[in-house]
This record gives structure tokens, C-alpha cells and sequence, in this order.
């Protein structure tokens, strides 16, 4: 899927295997691959030198505020409702140790490994801008906890997005001084230090300012966002997949997909859209078996006639949050921030709001995709409809329920995701003694997302699975070269038309297949 309002999109590898061994941090923004190599296939970082002597730079505008006996928020104060209280200096290792000891407060199931090394990839990535005062070896400590592969135990529970994803990042920065809890290389649970201990890392001991900036960022809810990104350019290409596939063992028409019938609506996702059904469905014999005046077919259902117009929405809706994110990845978000000027000024730019309302909106185009999906199938089960296939794709009628539960598990995920549609953005709540009193829940945005996003993907392919047997009972008219492909690649995982079987185990290779990417390379590599 092509998303031009992003100049650096998605780099992906059809083998699973990383493209770039190792992403270099440094003041410039890193791109979606760069993300995605990092957090998905364990790239490796290494930091720009030039990058490092800013940071060093700057880190010497902090040490001088530390030695000024005026108080200065962060460096000699306490934080949030207790900014006005002057922490004398031998008390400020204690005050950062304590920030980040307090702030990693949270509960429940542990967060993905790929999220954890997204956020931190990004974290260190504000580190290494020059804006936030660390020292060169907190972040060189930093990236080389990444590189070792151990990954901060974080929890589902505890972010309000605001100021940015404090306990998520605190968990990780946990983790940097020794303390809290990780998973090592080989995915045991093991204690702070004894993680990095093997790896040869020294603790961090942190400075004046260093606690405020390993916690205070948007990096968990873009992390996430742009791993959405990254699974929406392939879910969108399969819709496509699917739709297609339906349209031709259903008996539609191409012909509603037509360029010029498109260029009356110039919407471009739609347009991408269409041009991959015609793709798609070029030199079908299914299709052809009934394009002659002998089709009694007025006009398909909305569910087959207007794919383009929902899957290309979904994909413009894409395109916006992908920009959204490429100005996030460009952005150096702490509070305080040292300016260019080498001022050190207090600011709102933690506030998770521009990526809380796109994680909504991906959200909300997630589950009408797989709401469009969940009714084609139904159309292949219903005999009143089907135009001509049996009961429930069933091999023997009466005996043999075919795939109608599979409809039944398709409806339920759907069902779920639109209650998942639910914007978590607008639902605020207050906190720090009401000095935090308007927050993004970002977080909640994002983590919904992601589930959703799994259960369209599991919508897709009982879809697929679904194509699949109605074209088989089509035979001898023959599919299309690229949804036949698809039909085939669906045959490896789960035999053709026959008498009721185990279905659990077939719809979960179908969803392997969709997740890995294999059924969109299976189409053919011409797909916007």
C-alpha cells in the first residue's frame, strides 16, 4: 500500500528478515523502517557521534543550573504538584532515582516485546536531539541495553498519555539502573541488574534532569502507531485480497471498478483500491463465465460494488495518521527542554493528543473493514444469495454444518471491534492533584488498536478461507492467475470442500498466513 503524504513509509520484508543490520540515532528523525528494523527484527543502534557531542553540549547548560542556588524546575526541584520545592544538591541522585522508582507503577499483563523496543528506540532517539540535558553515557547505557536485547518488563496498565507514557518509560528506566525487572536476550524473567550484568553494562547512577528525561515523551503511543502503520499497509492490501476473491466466487462484476468510473470521485485510497481489484481480477473465468447479456445481475451487494470506496477511506485514513506520526518522529518532546538557545523552559508538548485521536481513527476504519469483510462471507453462506453454492459451503447438505460457525467467530471479533471503535481520546481524567488535569489516554488508544487490528486480521481470513472453498465448488470455471494463487497458498493450510472437520486449527493457519504476510506476496508484488 502506497501512502504519498509520507516521504519514508514502510520498508517492509516479505521474508520477515531485517533490511538494515543496524539504525543509526542521532538529531535526526528516524523513519518508519528504521522503527520497524529495531523493534520487529532486532536491529541493532549505534549512535552518531556528531549527535553525542551535542548531547554533551548541552548537558553542560544543566550542570551549570544545578550549581545556581536558584531553584530550577527538574534539575533542583521536585516535579509535577511539587515543583516548587528546592532539592539541595545532595539530595538529587535520591530525587532522580526516586522519580523513576515512584513513576514505574504499572499493573497487569506485560506489554509486547516489539513495543517495549519501539518505545525505548524512540526515547533514545529525543536523548540523542541535544534538547533534554542527559549525559552522553545515559544514552550510550540506553542503546546499549537495546543492543543486548534485554527488554523492560512494562505493563499494560499505568499510562495516561500525558505527560506522555510516564510508567512505561519509567519501567524501562528501571531497567538502565539496574533495577526493575527484564526479559534477557533468551526471553527469561530476571532482575534489573542481573540482565545487565552478563551483557557488561554498568548501571546509570542519574544526574540532575536525567529521570525527567528518560520518562517525559510520547514514545509508547507512537511506538505503537507506527507498528499499526506498519500492519495496516499489509491488513489493506489483503482486504483487497479478500474482496476480490468474493467478488469473483460470489458472481459480481468487475465493472463497477473501472479507472474512469473511479476519476469521477478522486479520492486516492479509493483509487488504489480499485486498481488493485482490477489487478486482481484480471482474466478471471469466473468472471467471464457470466459478463454476457445472459446476466440477469442488476447491481452486487454494497459489500462487493463499494470495496473501494471503504478500504480506500481506511487507507486515506492511513495516510493522515502517518503523517501525523512522521512530524512525531521529528520531534524532540520533553519537559523541561533546553532550547537551541540553551534556555531550559517547562512546555506541553508531552501531550499525546495529535497521536490519541489518529490511534482512534485507525480504530474506527479498522473495524468497518472488517465489518465490510464479515458480510461478504456471510453471502457466501447463504444460499438465497450465493448465487447457486450450497448451504453453508456444506459438503452434505442437512448433515454437514460447512462453515457457518466460522461466520459466527467472524461476527463476534467484529463485534467486538466496534465496541474497540470507542474513542479512548475524548474520555479524560484527572491526576497530580489536578496540576495534570487534561490528559490524552494516548496510551488506551493505542493499546485497543493493536487488538483490533489482530482481530481484523483474523476477520480477513476466515474471509479468505471462506473465498477459497467457493471457489473450489466453482470448478470447473476457472479464478483468476493472483486470487487462484491465493486459493492455492489457502490449500497448504486447510483441504478443499468436504465433510465437516476440525475448523479451529484451519481458520489459525489462515490467520498465519494473512499475519506473515505470505497470502498478499501470494497475490503478486504489483499491489498499491
Amino acid at each position: 500500500m502506497t501512502i504519498a503524504t509520507s516521504p519514508s513509509t514502510f520498508a517492509h520484508d516479505p521474508s520477515g528478515a531485517c533490511a538494515a543490520n543496524s539504525v543509526v540515532v542521532g538529531s535526526a528523525a528516524l523513519s518508519f523502517a528504521d522503527v520497524i528494523a529495531v523493534s520487529r527484527h532486532n536491529a541493532r543502534v549505534t549512535l552518531d557521534p556528531a549527535s553525542l557531542t551535542q548531547v554533551a553540549a548541552t548537558r553542560t547548560i544543566i550542570d551549570g543550573l544545578a550549581a545556581d542556588t536558584e531553584p530550577h524546575y527538574g534539575i533542583s526541584t521536585g516535579f509535577g504538584a511539587l515543583a516548587t520545592t528546592f532539592i539541595t544538591p545532595d539530595r538529587r541522585a535520591q530525587l532522580q532515582a526516586s522519580l523513576v522508582r515512584s513513576h514505574a507503577a504499572g499493573s497487569g499483563p506485560e506489554v509486547e516485546r516489539e513495543v517495549v523496543r519501539a518505545l525505548m528506540l524512540l526515547r533514545l532517539s529525543t536523548l540523542m536531539t541535544g534538547r533534554t540535558g542527559v549525559r552522553p553515557t545515559t544514552a550510550e547505557t540506553y542503546a546499549a541495553v537495546l543492543n543486548a536485547q534485554i527488554t523492560p518488563v512494562v505493563h499494560e496498565y499505568g499510562s495516561l498519555g500525558c505527560s506522555g507514557d510516564l510508567a512505561p518509560l519509567a519501567h524501562c528506566a528501571l531497567v538502565v539502573m539496574g533495577e526493575g525487572r527484564a526479559r534477557d536476550a533468551a526471553g527469561a524473567l530476571v532482575e534489573g541488574g542481573d540482565a545487565l550484568h552478563p551483557a557488561g553494562i554498568t548501571p546509570v547512577v542519574l544526574a540532575e534532569k536525567e529521570g525527567l528525561a528518560l520518562i517525559n515523551g510520547t514514545d509508547g503511543m507512537l511506538g505503537m502507531l507506527v507498528l499499526a502503520l506498519d500492519d495496516l499497509a499489509r491488513l489493506l492490501v489483503t482486504a483487497d485480497i479478500a474482496a476480490a476473491m468474493s467478488v469473483e466466487a460470489l458472481l459480481g462484476t468487475d465493472a463497477v471498478f473501472a479507472a474512469d468510473l473511479q476519476q469521477l470521485r478522486p479520492q486516492l485510497g479509493q483509487a488504489d483500491s480499485a486498481a488493485n481489484l482490477r489487478r486482481l481480477l484480471h482474466g478471471s473465468g469466473l468472471l467471464a463465465s457470466h459478463a454476457g447479456p445472459e446476466d440477469t445481475s442488476v447491481q452486487d451487494a454494497y459489500s462487493l460494488r463499494c470495496a473501494p470506496q471503504v478500504h480506500g477511506a481506511a487507507r486515506d485514513t492511513v495516510a493522515h495518521a502517518a503523517l501525523i506520526a512522521s512530524r512525531e518522529l521529528a520531534s524532540a518532546i520533553d519537559n523541561p527542554v533546553v532550547t537551541v538557545d540553551g534556555r531550559v523552559m517547562s512546555n506541553g508538548n508531552f501531550h499525546g493528543a495529535p497521536l490519541g485521536y489518529v490511534l482512534d481513527f485507525l480504530a474506527i476504519a479498522s473495524a468497518d473493514v472488517a465489518s465490510m469483510s464479515e458480510r461478504r462471507t456471510d453471502r457466501h453462506l447463504d444460499a438465497s444469495r450465493s448465487k447457486g453454492l450450497p448451504p453453508f459451503l456444506a459438503h452434505e447438505v442437512g448433515v454437514d454444518s460447512g462453515l457457518m460457525i466460522a461466520q459466527y467467530t467472524a461476527a463476534g471479533i467484529v463485534s467486538e471491534l466496534k465496541r474497540l471503535a470507542a474513542p479512548a481520546s475524548v474520555d479524560s481524567i484527572p491526576s497530580s492533584a489536578m496540576q495534570e488535569d487534561h490528559v490524552s489516554m494516548g496510551w488506551h488508544a493505542a493499546r485497543k488498536l493493536r487488538r483490533s487490528l489482530d482481530g481484523l486480521g483474523r476477520v480477513l481470513a476466515i474471509e479468505i478461507m471462506t473465498a477459497a472453498r467457493s471457489l473450489d465448488l466453482r470448478a470447473p470455471l476457472i479464478p483468476a492467475a493472483a486470487t487462484g494463487a491465493v486459493r492455492d497458498l489457502v490449500r497448504t493450510v486447510t483441504p478443499g470442500p468436504g465433510h465437516d472437520r476440525f475448523l479451529s486449527p484451519e481458520i489459525e493457519g489462515v490467520v498465519h498466513l494473512v499475519a506473515s504476510g505470505a497470502v498478499r506476496d501470494a497475490a503478486g508484488a504489483d499491489l498499491a
